[in-house]
Protein backbone atom coordinates (compact mmCIF):
# COMPACT_ATOMS: atom_id res chain seq x y z
CA UNK A 1 0.00 0.00 0.00
CA UNK A 2 1.49 3.31 -1.10
CA UNK A 3 1.05 5.87 1.71
CA UNK A 4 1.30 9.64 1.64
CA UNK A 5 1.53 10.94 5.21
CA UNK A 6 0.36 14.46 6.07
CA UNK A 7 1.04 16.12 9.43
CA UNK A 8 2.71 19.04 11.14
CA UNK A 9 2.89 18.86 14.94
CA UNK A 10 4.66 16.55 17.40
CA UNK A 11 1.49 14.44 17.55
CA UNK A 12 2.16 13.17 14.02
CA UNK A 13 5.72 11.97 14.63
CA UNK A 14 5.13 8.63 16.37
CA UNK A 15 2.56 7.38 13.82
CA UNK A 16 4.95 8.22 10.96
CA UNK A 17 7.97 6.65 12.65
CA UNK A 18 6.05 3.48 13.45
CA UNK A 19 4.95 3.09 9.84
CA UNK A 20 8.53 3.36 8.61
CA UNK A 21 9.93 1.07 11.32
CA UNK A 22 7.33 -1.54 10.42
CA UNK A 23 8.22 -1.29 6.72
CA UNK A 24 5.05 0.33 5.44
CA UNK A 25 5.59 2.04 2.10
CA UNK A 26 5.56 5.77 2.87
CA UNK A 27 6.17 7.40 -0.50
CA UNK A 28 6.02 11.05 0.65
CA UNK A 29 5.46 13.27 3.67
CA UNK A 30 3.47 16.50 3.42
CA UNK A 31 3.78 19.18 6.08
CA UNK A 32 3.22 22.91 6.49
CA UNK A 33 5.78 25.45 5.22
CA UNK A 34 8.44 26.70 7.63
CA UNK A 35 7.17 29.65 9.68
CA UNK A 36 8.79 32.57 11.56
CA UNK A 37 9.30 31.79 15.25
CA UNK A 38 11.05 33.19 18.30
CA UNK A 39 12.28 36.69 18.99
CA UNK A 40 14.39 36.78 15.83
CA UNK A 41 11.43 35.62 13.72
CA UNK A 42 13.73 33.28 11.81
CA UNK A 43 12.10 30.46 9.85
CA UNK A 44 11.52 27.32 11.90
CA UNK A 45 10.59 23.92 10.47
CA UNK A 46 7.48 22.06 11.67
CA UNK A 47 8.28 19.15 14.02
CA UNK A 48 7.21 16.56 11.44
CA UNK A 49 9.63 17.99 8.86
CA UNK A 50 12.59 17.18 11.11
CA UNK A 51 11.30 13.64 11.59
CA UNK A 52 10.74 13.13 7.85
CA UNK A 53 14.23 14.35 7.02
CA UNK A 54 15.74 12.05 9.66
CA UNK A 55 13.86 9.16 8.06
CA UNK A 56 15.09 10.28 4.60
CA UNK A 57 11.57 10.48 3.19
CA UNK A 58 10.51 12.70 0.24
CA UNK A 59 9.15 15.92 1.71
CA UNK A 60 6.63 18.41 0.30
CA UNK A 61 5.58 21.67 2.00
CA UNK A 62 2.73 23.18 -0.03
CA UNK A 63 1.13 26.43 1.22
CA UNK A 64 -2.17 25.01 -0.05
CA UNK A 65 -3.57 21.87 -1.67
CA UNK A 66 -6.32 23.74 -3.51
CA UNK A 67 -4.37 24.55 -6.66
CA UNK A 68 -4.41 22.14 -9.61
CA UNK A 69 -0.60 21.90 -9.70
CA UNK A 70 -0.53 20.87 -6.01
CA UNK A 71 -3.07 18.12 -6.67
CA UNK A 72 -1.08 16.98 -9.72
CA UNK A 73 2.10 16.83 -7.63
CA UNK A 74 0.30 14.73 -5.02
CA UNK A 75 -1.12 12.44 -7.71
CA UNK A 76 2.39 11.83 -9.03
CA UNK A 77 3.16 9.85 -5.85
CA UNK A 78 0.31 7.45 -6.76
CA UNK A 79 -0.99 7.21 -3.17
CA UNK A 80 -3.34 4.36 -2.35
CA UNK A 81 -4.16 5.97 0.99
CA UNK A 82 -3.46 9.38 2.52
CA UNK A 83 -2.92 9.43 6.29
CA UNK A 84 -3.55 12.75 8.03
CA UNK A 85 -2.48 13.61 11.59
CA UNK A 86 -2.70 17.22 12.82
CA UNK A 87 -1.87 18.57 9.36
CA UNK A 88 -3.52 21.98 9.77
CA UNK A 89 -5.10 22.17 6.31
CA UNK A 90 -8.52 20.99 5.14
CA UNK A 91 -8.23 18.61 2.20
CA UNK A 92 -10.19 19.76 -0.86
CA UNK A 93 -12.48 17.27 -2.70
CA UNK A 94 -9.96 16.47 -5.49
CA UNK A 95 -7.49 15.31 -2.82
CA UNK A 96 -10.11 13.38 -0.85
CA UNK A 97 -11.10 11.52 -4.00
CA UNK A 98 -7.55 10.74 -5.13
CA UNK A 99 -6.43 7.59 -3.26
CA UNK A 100 -7.96 4.15 -3.78
CA UNK A 101 -8.59 3.60 -0.06
CA UNK A 102 -9.45 7.23 0.66
CA UNK A 103 -8.02 9.63 3.24
CA UNK A 104 -7.70 8.52 6.87
CA UNK A 105 -7.49 11.04 9.71
CA UNK A 106 -6.01 10.42 13.17
CA UNK A 107 -7.90 12.64 15.62
CA UNK A 108 -6.95 12.86 19.34
CA UNK A 109 -10.44 12.69 20.83
CA UNK A 110 -13.32 10.27 21.22
CA UNK A 111 -15.36 11.46 18.25
CA UNK A 112 -17.90 12.90 17.88
CA UNK A 113 -16.77 14.67 21.08
CA UNK A 114 -14.38 17.56 20.43
CA UNK A 115 -14.23 17.84 16.69
CA UNK A 116 -11.96 20.70 15.70
CA UNK A 117 -8.55 22.22 16.33
CA UNK A 118 -7.71 21.65 20.02
CA UNK A 119 -9.35 18.43 21.25
CA UNK A 120 -6.69 17.52 23.83
CA UNK A 121 -6.90 20.89 25.58
CA UNK A 122 -10.69 20.72 25.36
CA UNK A 123 -10.80 17.36 27.16
CA UNK A 124 -8.69 18.73 30.04
CA UNK A 125 -10.74 21.94 30.26
CA UNK A 126 -13.93 19.90 30.46
CA UNK A 127 -12.55 17.72 33.26
CA UNK A 128 -13.05 14.54 31.22
CA UNK A 129 -11.89 11.36 32.93
CA UNK A 130 -11.04 9.77 29.59
CA UNK A 131 -9.70 10.93 26.25
CA UNK A 132 -8.66 8.89 23.27
CA UNK A 133 -7.89 8.51 19.60
CA UNK A 134 -10.31 8.13 16.71
CA UNK A 135 -9.18 7.04 13.25
CA UNK A 136 -11.78 8.00 10.69
CA UNK A 137 -12.41 8.00 6.96
CA UNK A 138 -12.34 11.63 5.89
CA UNK A 139 -15.22 13.31 4.14
CA UNK A 140 -15.89 16.94 3.23
CA UNK A 141 -16.83 18.00 6.77
CA UNK A 142 -14.69 18.97 9.78
CA UNK A 143 -13.93 15.68 11.55
CA UNK A 144 -17.35 14.34 10.52
CA UNK A 145 -16.32 11.18 8.68
CA UNK A 146 -17.22 7.63 9.76
CA UNK A 147 -14.97 6.08 12.42
CA UNK A 148 -12.73 3.13 11.56
CA UNK A 149 -11.25 2.54 15.02
CA UNK A 150 -11.22 4.11 18.47
CA UNK A 151 -9.26 3.69 21.71
CA UNK A 152 -9.50 5.50 25.03
CA UNK A 153 -7.06 6.21 27.85
CA UNK A 154 -7.56 7.84 31.27
CA UNK A 155 -6.72 11.52 31.83
CA UNK A 156 -4.65 11.88 35.01
CA UNK A 157 -4.84 14.85 37.37
CA UNK A 158 -1.30 15.78 36.33
CA UNK A 159 -1.76 15.52 32.59
CA UNK A 160 -1.13 18.65 30.55
CA UNK A 161 -1.92 19.08 26.88
CA UNK A 162 1.74 18.28 26.22
CA UNK A 163 1.86 15.05 28.22
CA UNK A 164 -1.56 13.81 27.12
CA UNK A 165 -0.81 14.54 23.46
CA UNK A 166 2.39 12.48 23.73
CA UNK A 167 0.45 9.53 25.18
CA UNK A 168 -2.24 9.75 22.51
CA UNK A 169 0.39 9.90 19.77
CA UNK A 170 1.80 6.56 20.90
CA UNK A 171 -1.69 5.05 21.07
CA UNK A 172 -2.38 6.34 17.55
CA UNK A 173 0.85 4.83 16.23
CA UNK A 174 -0.16 1.35 17.35
CA UNK A 175 -3.72 1.70 16.08
CA UNK A 176 -2.78 3.04 12.66
CA UNK A 177 -0.88 -0.04 11.52
CA UNK A 178 -3.77 -2.39 12.20
CA UNK A 179 -6.27 0.00 10.60
CA UNK A 180 -4.25 0.22 7.38
CA UNK A 181 -3.82 -3.55 7.15
CA UNK A 182 -7.53 -4.17 7.71
CA UNK A 183 -8.52 -1.31 5.40
CA UNK A 184 -6.47 -2.82 2.56
CA UNK A 185 -8.07 -6.20 3.23
CA UNK A 186 -11.61 -4.83 3.16
CA UNK A 187 -12.13 -5.91 6.78
CA UNK A 188 -13.31 -2.58 8.22
CA UNK A 189 -16.86 -1.26 8.32
CA UNK A 190 -16.82 2.51 8.92
CA UNK A 191 -19.23 3.52 11.69
CA UNK A 192 -21.11 6.81 11.18
CA UNK A 193 -20.74 9.34 13.98
CA UNK A 194 -23.76 10.27 16.09
CA UNK A 195 -24.39 13.86 15.06
CA UNK A 196 -26.60 14.55 18.09
CA UNK A 197 -23.57 13.95 20.36
CA UNK A 198 -21.12 16.11 18.41
CA UNK A 199 -19.23 18.94 20.12
CA UNK A 200 -16.65 21.33 18.67
CA UNK A 201 -13.53 23.10 19.89
CA UNK A 202 -11.67 25.98 18.25
CA UNK A 203 -8.08 27.15 18.38
CA UNK A 204 -6.79 28.29 21.77
CA UNK A 205 -6.04 32.04 21.71
CA UNK A 206 -2.86 33.43 23.27
CA UNK A 207 -4.95 35.89 25.31
CA UNK A 208 -6.63 33.01 27.15
CA UNK A 209 -3.45 32.47 29.14
CA UNK A 210 -4.00 35.38 31.57
CA UNK A 211 -5.50 34.01 34.78
CA UNK A 212 -8.88 35.30 35.89
CA UNK A 213 -8.96 34.85 39.66
CA UNK A 214 -12.74 35.20 39.70
CA UNK A 215 -12.94 31.69 38.24
CA UNK A 216 -13.15 28.68 40.58
CA UNK A 217 -9.84 27.08 41.60
CA UNK A 218 -10.79 23.84 39.80
CA UNK A 219 -11.33 25.68 36.53
CA UNK A 220 -8.07 27.67 36.77
CA UNK A 221 -6.21 24.43 37.57
CA UNK A 222 -7.64 22.81 34.44
CA UNK A 223 -6.71 25.84 32.34
CA UNK A 224 -3.11 25.74 33.61
CA UNK A 225 -2.87 22.11 32.51
CA UNK A 226 -4.75 22.62 29.23
CA UNK A 227 -2.63 25.60 28.21
CA UNK A 228 0.69 23.88 28.92
CA UNK A 229 2.94 24.12 26.94
CA UNK A 230 1.10 26.81 24.93
CA UNK A 231 0.12 29.56 25.51
CA UNK A 232 0.78 28.99 29.22
CA UNK A 233 -1.13 30.54 32.11
CA UNK A 234 0.27 33.62 33.78
CA UNK A 235 -0.30 36.50 36.16
CA UNK A 236 1.41 39.90 36.19
CA UNK A 237 3.78 40.68 39.07
CA UNK A 238 5.71 43.97 39.23
CA UNK A 239 5.25 44.52 35.52
CA UNK A 240 6.50 41.06 34.52
CA UNK A 241 4.69 37.90 33.56
CA UNK A 242 4.82 35.12 36.11
CA UNK A 243 3.86 31.85 34.48
CA UNK A 244 2.18 29.27 36.66
CA UNK A 245 3.66 25.99 35.50
CA UNK A 246 2.08 23.65 38.02
CA UNK A 247 -0.71 24.12 40.53
CA UNK A 248 -3.32 22.22 42.50
CA UNK A 249 -6.69 23.08 44.07
CA UNK A 250 -6.43 23.23 47.86
CA UNK A 251 -9.28 21.69 49.80
CA UNK A 252 -10.32 22.36 53.37
CA UNK A 253 -8.77 25.83 53.76
CA UNK A 254 -10.68 29.07 54.30
CA UNK A 255 -10.72 30.93 51.01
CA UNK A 256 -9.31 34.49 50.84
CA UNK A 257 -10.70 37.03 48.36
CA UNK A 258 -10.00 36.35 44.66
CA UNK A 259 -6.45 37.37 43.78
CA UNK A 260 -5.11 37.48 47.36
CA UNK A 261 -1.81 35.60 47.86
CA UNK A 262 -1.63 33.58 51.08
CA UNK A 263 0.93 31.34 52.73
CA UNK A 264 -0.01 27.68 53.01
CA UNK A 265 0.98 25.38 55.91
CA UNK A 266 4.40 23.80 55.47
CA UNK A 267 4.06 20.09 54.83
CA UNK A 268 0.43 20.43 53.79
CA UNK A 269 -1.17 17.80 51.59
CA UNK A 270 -1.08 20.03 48.54
CA UNK A 271 2.69 20.52 48.69
CA UNK A 272 2.18 24.16 47.65
CA UNK A 273 4.25 26.92 49.30
CA UNK A 274 1.56 29.54 48.73
CA UNK A 275 -1.91 29.84 47.31
CA UNK A 276 -4.12 32.42 45.64
CA UNK A 277 -7.75 33.07 46.42
CA UNK A 278 -10.18 32.39 43.59
CA UNK A 279 -13.90 32.67 42.95
CA UNK A 280 -14.27 29.32 44.72
CA UNK A 281 -11.44 27.94 46.83
CA UNK A 282 -7.66 28.38 46.88
CA UNK A 283 -5.29 27.52 44.05
CA UNK A 284 -2.05 26.14 45.47
CA UNK A 285 1.01 27.08 43.41
CA UNK A 286 3.76 24.47 42.95
CA UNK A 287 6.00 25.72 40.12
CA UNK A 288 6.40 29.11 38.45
CA UNK A 289 8.57 30.89 35.91
CA UNK A 290 9.20 34.62 36.14
CA UNK A 291 9.68 36.35 32.79
CA UNK A 292 13.31 35.93 31.70
CA UNK A 293 14.06 33.35 34.41
CA UNK A 294 14.10 29.56 34.67
CA UNK A 295 11.29 27.40 36.04
CA UNK A 296 11.48 27.13 39.84
CA UNK A 297 9.49 25.82 42.76
CA UNK A 298 7.02 28.16 44.41
CA UNK A 299 9.05 27.98 47.62
CA UNK A 300 12.22 29.07 45.81
CA UNK A 301 10.34 31.93 44.15
CA UNK A 302 9.11 33.17 47.53
CA UNK A 303 12.63 33.23 48.96
CA UNK A 304 13.54 35.87 46.41
CA UNK A 305 10.16 37.66 46.39
CA UNK A 306 9.07 37.85 50.04
CA UNK A 307 6.80 40.81 49.35
CA UNK A 308 4.71 38.53 47.12
CA UNK A 309 2.96 37.03 50.16
CA UNK A 310 -0.25 38.94 50.99
CA UNK A 311 -0.11 40.75 47.63
CA UNK A 312 -3.34 41.46 45.80
CA UNK A 313 -2.99 40.32 42.22
CA UNK A 314 -4.68 41.80 39.19
CA UNK A 315 -7.93 39.87 38.91
CA UNK A 316 -7.93 39.35 35.13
Amino acid sequence: MRIVFMGTSEFAISPLEHLVLNQFQVVAVYTQPDKPAGRGRSLAPPPLKRAALNLKLPLVQPPSLKKAEAVAKLASFKPEVIVVAAFGQLLPPPVLDLPKFGCVNIHPSLLPRFRGASPVAAAILAGDEFSGVSIMKMDRGLDTGPVLAQAQIPVSDWDTTGSLTAKLSLVAAGMLQEVLIRLAGGELTPQPQKEAEATYCGLVAKEEGEIDWHLPAIEIWRRIRAFQPWPGCYLVWQGKRLKVIEAVPVLGEESPPPGRVVALPAGGKSGAAFGVGTGDGILGILKVQLEGKRVMSAAEFLRGQRQFLSAMLKLS
